[in-house]
């Protein structure tokens, strides 16, 4: 029997989609993280639980959910390269304009720019699956074989990658800030209901889910003493790179046999 191609290249998708995510799951372990490296007490296993689950359904969601944010996200891709298009929404918006003045467009870019946090990790996997495609990799695709594909990219892309990533985590980390975005997006979500015969229902949907994937997050954070707040974002960035570097070095130390 022939093999469909589209059929094929849709189930390499959905092996890369879940192997990188049961590859966050094993990054996160809590007991791994406690051995290797220092984290404060107050960092209990409860804590790291919600910050696993924040990546699994917000930044890396399963199959299921990941159609409803592509579609979503994908309205807003032209107005995150463009946030004028945005800040257009809120022309009339008095009160919104005198309240921030001159710094509401750079707001409104750091809030787009997190939210793109989301797109850049579908990119991300769509990398992966070329390189699966390209090294003849069969389903199902195991962690090793996504350590395998990870290394198998550029240096400079895959860091790319975690910079734009972790762009959510420095907004999330900036208290300040966050709030000010969640404000904005609060008032143009309003105002393009307010206007629903001129903007199109999945521009506003995807605001909501931005909206909404900032919103948990803050509370993630909220729940954080101010210095904890510090050591959670720095842990991250850490964690990030270090599991990086560790699939980098993995894949110069031997070569991946493909399909086994």
């Amino acid at each position: 029997m022939q093999v469909n191609p589209d059929m094929e290249n849709n189930q390499l998708y959905q092996s890369v989609i879940e192997g990188y995510r049961n590859l966050i799951k094993e990054r996160y372990q809590y007991d791994l993280l406690i051995k290797q490296y220092d984290v404060p007490k107050t960092f209990t296993e409860d804590k790291f639980n919600k910050l696993e689950h924040y990546f699994l359904n917000y930044i890396y969601p399963s199959i299921d959910k990941r159609k409803e944010l592509d579609d979503a996200f994908e309205s807003l891709d032209g107005h995150i390269k463009n946030p004028k298009y945005l800040l257009s929404v809120l022309v009339d918006s008095f009160g919104i304009l005198f309240k921030y003045g001159t710094s509401l467009p750079k707001i409104l870019r750091t809030g787009i720019k997190a939210l793109h946090s989301f797109r850049n990790a579908s990119q991300f996997e769509e990398e992966l699956v070329q390189e699966a495609v390209r090294s003849g990799l069969k389903t199902p695709l195991d962690t090793a074989d996504i350590r395998a594909l990870v290394g198998g990219l550029s240096r400079p892309k895959v860091n790319k990658f975690i910079d734009e990533s972790l762009a959510l985590f420095e907004t999330l980390h900036d208290r300040r800030l966050v709030t000010q975005v969640i404000d904005i997006v609060d008032n143009i979500i309003i105002k393009m209901k307010k206007k629903s015969h001129i903007y199109p229902r999945e521009e506003l949907r995807g605001l909501e889910l931005g909206r909404e994937i900032i919103v948990i997050g803050n509370r993630l954070f909220d729940q954080l003493e101010p210095r904890e707040q510090q050591l959670l974002f720095e842990l991250v960035v850490r964690i990030e790179r270090d599991a990086l570097d560790d699939m980098f070095n993995q894949a110069s130390r031997k070569p991946h046999s493909p399909g086994l």
